[in-house]
């Protein structure tokens, strides 16, 4: 019984560690994509936080729940926020640059334009924004 908690254990902190590494490398995509001034972010104003927000037609939890997310944060935010929202089916190009690998992945820009955060997945609005705040 010993073993199997410790073998439990061991395999939760690997996956926490591939997890980590994994989002510290879409991190650096996301840096190189932006130092680069990637053509996403030609039109991201200077000064404030923006969100890179990779989606598709076919994403369900995207369309049901990420995106009146983000429609309802950037309601309450108003000019205090820049969304970019990317097709990854038409712009498979720009999914890659960035380190998508699947959708809804979110990422949450400073004012200086360095990424601070990614969320692959659903995230909700209480976060985002306390993101934003730190961003």
């Amino acid at each position: 019984m010993l073993e199997r908690v410790l073998i439990a254990a061991l395999l939760t902190a690997a996956g926490y560690a591939a997890w980590q590494v994994f989002t510290r490398w879409q991190l650096g995509r996301a840096a190189q994509a932006g130092s680069g001034r990637d053509p996403l972010l030609s039109d991201a104003p200077s000064g404030i936080p923006t969100i890179v927000y990779f989606t598709t037609p076919t994403c369900a939890p995207c369309r049901l729940q990420q995106t009146p997310t983000l429609e309802r944060l950037k309601g309450e935010l108003g000019d205090a926020l820049h969304v970019v929202r990317v097709d990854a089916t038409e712009q498979p190009d720009a999914a890659s640059r960035w380190g998508v690998v699947s959708v809804p992945t979110l990422f949450i820009l400073g004012a200086d334009g360095a990424p601070r955060h990614v969320h692959n997945g659903v995230v909700s609005a209480a976060v985002l924004k306390q993101q934003l705040v730190t961003a």
